[in-house]
């Protein structure tokens, strides 16, 4: 329903539950890699450092179940599968690719941001942790 300013409260569900399907870590690089065509589960867990075989399977599982991805199993000894973006899938291309410049052209003014307001906090409280974010400030 409607509110009075024209905002849709079932609109921002969807879209949240949109998000936590696509916004997490392991499903980007997953979709990342499959933009490059077809791969095989144990090509795509060499690919993506730090994955579990369970984190790649669950990820899996969830694309598929969301209709993103297309599992194909051969008849061959030893069975062999295949995962592909499905056409849905691919169409999530176009806005993870924008949202990855967007974070490439922001990331500097976000950190920047970030040791801004860690050093206001801590001259704040009087806290210790100042030397610790001029360090990591000064790697920057």
């Amino acid at each position: 329903m409607l509110r009075e300013d024209g905002h849709d409260p079932e609109d921002c569900r969807a879209l949240s539950e949109v998000l936590s399907r696509i916004g997490d870590r392991w499903t980007i690089l997953v979709v990342g890699i499959l933009a490059g065509g077809p791969q095989r589960f144990n090509e795509m867990r060499r690919s993506i450092e730090g994955i579990t075989q369970r984190m790649l399977t669950l990820t899996l599982r969830g694309l598929e179940r969301d209709g993103l991805v297309v599992r194909t199993q051969t008849k061959t000894l030893p069975p062999s599968v295949e995962y592909v973006l499905s056409d849905r899938g691919t169409t999530l291309l176009v806005p993870l690719l924008m949202l990855a410049k967007w974070g490439r052209e922001h990331r500097p003014g976000i950190v920047e941001s970030r040791i801004a307001f860690d050093l206001a906090r801590s001259a704040e409280s009087g806290d210790q942790e100042k030397s610790k974010i001029y360090r990591l400030s000064s790697r920057l």
